[in-house]
């Protein structure tokens, strides 16, 4: 009887596998997510997992130490998950460094600032092991937006300016940063187009001449010739959730941060080919892959780069599959102006917990104060903004509300930005599922939503700010 109840044991273990008889908690799944802001890694155990880390030298590692583990398969497939064009992660290294103890190294393509935190069971998830490796000089989104500018005409680009404004975000910027920034960068463009290659060589001093006594007509002198200046009109389009977190997800499998994303993409191009009142038009991307931006942190890009607009992207989901049409939302400081735009805010709300957000970091109640600013001049131009979106929407799709609803999106919480959070259809509506996997519904939307924002302005100019390119 002992002998058969042991051979059942055996055949038990076989059928398990190595990786899930592993002592310690066991590792349900292992994530990368590259990005040029940060790449994240994850590691999602069935328990809390302890660990602690220590930056080496050159060349930069990160070594994570795990406690109460084996090395397992499961561990060993972040290895192969590193990818070529991760501008961050060199690549990984697994190893049993002590017993019960395991050993990550991961080789970093540059500095970097590294956060190594735990997440408790959320939505679909357990237990998460997070590093977030941001680099200690992240490319400045201004300068990336003038440089890609100044190559459309055809002018040379200066090179990369030490400015604070990529490393600090100030609650309330004075001015206008990004006309200030311009106006630099033309200045260093123009030395650099009439400076030849090297420095420039010395010239003869000439021997002074004879003071001249008679009183002679002078010529004035020709003001040099200035180039014709734009207002460059910035739009922060911003795809919401990413990375960790999915967003909802249709009946048929559909992820609302894979739609989003191609929506905005969309929309980019044709504001970047869009003029308005002779203003060309730019777009800026709080995300433009697949990776996870906290909430507050998409309200910070936005007035980093001084957007005159802000437009999150979003599926609409229900408890009910019947629910269908597209919806604008603009802020609410009070209630919300229905129950199920009061429960879509909520849900809404939700993505840092879900996409994983450090909570010991140490400028979080900072950042969180950018979210309680809002001005009511704010939201007045967020519901025109959203009226002449609506309208256009209106003329491609079925409307779930046709007005403006209202409620406490905290991305929608930009003080100076006028801010509208579109639903562009029911992701659970499988009708509605299929159509926004369509080219043909996805190009429809960024036609509409590039309408509106130019209707928009042609009843609102833009203030005339220095951000002349």
């Amino acid at each position: 009887m002992k002998r058969r109840q042991l051979l059942h044991s055996g055949a038990i273990v076989l059928l398990l596998g190595s990786h899930q008889i592993a002592r310690g908690a066991g590792i349900v799944a292992v994530r990368i997510w590259p990005a040029e802001d940060y790449s994240r890694v994850t590691i999602e155990s069935d328990s809390a997992l302890v660990a602690t880390h220590k930056m080496i030298g050159s060349p930069p590692r990160l070594a994570v130490d795990i406690e109460g583990l084996d090395l397992n398969p499961s561990l060993r497939e972040l290895v192969a998950k590193v990818r070529a064009d991760d501008p961050n992660i060199a690549g990984i290294r697994v190893g049993q460094n002590a017993p019960r103890v395991v050993r990550l190294v991961v080789d970093l393509k540059q500095p970097t600032n590294p956060q190594v935190f735990t997440l408790a069971p959320v939505a679909a998830y357990k237990h998460r092991l997070v590093f977030d490796l941001y680099p200690q000089n992240p490319p400045d989104p201004l300068e990336a937006l003038i440089a890609e500018r100044m190559r459309e005409l055809g002018r040379p680009s200066a090179p990369p300016m030490e400015t604070a404004l990529a490393h600090t975000t100030p609650p309330a910027p004075p001015g206008d940063m990004l006309g200030e920034l311009i106006a630099k960068q033309i200045e260093r463009a123009n030395v650099i187009s009439r400076r030849p290659d090297g420095p420039p060589a010395r010239m003869p001093v000439p021997a002074p001449k004879p003071a001249d006594t008679t009183v002679a007509s002078r010529t004035p002198r020709p003001e040099p010739e200035r180039p014709s200046t734009d207002r460059l009109i910035i739009i922060a389009l911003d795809p919401g959730h990413g990375g960790e977190d999915p967003g909802a997800i249709g009946p048929n499998g559909t992820r609302e941060k894979d739609i989003v994303l191609n929506v905005a993409l969309k929309l980019r191009d044709r504001i970047n080919n869009s003029v308005v009142g002779g203003n060309p038009m730019r777009a800026f991307l709080t995300r433009d892959g697949d990776f996870f931006v906290p909430l507050h942190t998409r309200v910070e890009k936005a007035r980093r780069v001084g957007a005159d607009l802000f437009v999150s992207i979003h599926a609409d989901a229900f408890t009910r599959p019947e629910a269908k049409g597209a919806s604008v939302y603009a802020l609410s400081q009070g209630g919300a102006s229905s129950a199920a735009a009061r429960w879509l805010a909520n849900n809404q709300n939700e993505a840092d917990k879900i996409g994983g957000i450090n909570v010991n970091a140490k400028d979080a109640h900072v950042q969180r104060a950018l979210l309680d600013m809002s001005t009511t001049a704010q939201i007045n131009d967020s519901l025109k903004l959203g009226s002449a979106m609506l309208r256009e929407i209106g003329g491609v799709g079925r409307l779930h509300k046709r007005h403006v609803e209202r409620a406490g999106f905290a991305v929608l919480k930009a003080p100076d930005i006028p801010s509208v959070l579109v639903e562009t259809a029911f992701i659970s509506n499988p009708e509605e599922e299929a159509k926004l996997r369509t080219e043909a519904y996805q190009n429809d939307l960024a036609n509409a939503l590039v309408a509106g924002i130019q209707k928009y302005f042609a009843a609102n100019p833009p203030l005339a700010r220095n951000r002349t390119v």
